[in-house]
């Protein structure tokens, strides 16, 4: 009537099989729902940014070597030439014989003279050149042109 020893594996007692050498057995279970919820984040997420990216008129810019230009606080202007030659500020239609004048009303309202010139790659030179002389005519000393980048680098033949 003392305290004795139960051996385990005999009678009642729930039985435990092992596989070889013993320890934890690996879960051949994968649960996916963490990664699924994850996914699904990133789907609205993607989905509600996409369109924010894409504001602008579509353009077909001209490629260079030339390094982009530091951005500033401030909302740069833009102005854009499509292949049809319509001029914009921003995304406003804007007619060629008003543009001075609503540049000079804007240049009024900002504090940097900055403005960026998006041409599309058709346009002529001289409908280029004459928006130039708009954007400096209406108070825009600083104009930046906006190309693509991967052109040509005019460094001699590539492998040199």
């Amino acid at each position: 009537m003392g305290g004795g020893v139960m051996k385990s594996g005999g009678g009642g007692g729930r039985r435990r099989r092992r596989r070889g050498g013993g320890g934890a057995q690996p879960m051949a279970e994968i649960n996916v729902t963490p990664m699924v919820d994850v996914m699904l984040v990133l789907l609205i997420i993607f989905m509600v940014a996409a369109p924010l990216l894409t504001v602008g008129v579509p353009v077909e810019l001209p490629k260079t070597a030339a390094a982009a230009l530091p951005q500033d606080t401030e909302e740069p202007l833009t102005v854009t030439i499509t292949a049809e030659g319509l001029v914009q500020i921003q995304t406003t239609d804007v007619p060629m014989d008003e543009l001075t004048n609503r540049l000079r009303a804007i240049a009024t309202e900002r504090a940097d003279d900055r403005i960026f010139l998006r041409a599309d790659g058709a346009v002529p030179y001289q409908t280029v050149a004459q928006v130039m002389g708009a954007l400096n005519r209406g108070g825009f000393s600083s104009i930046g042109l906006v190309t693509d980048t991967g052109g040509p680098t005019f460094d001699g033949p590539a492998g040199n």
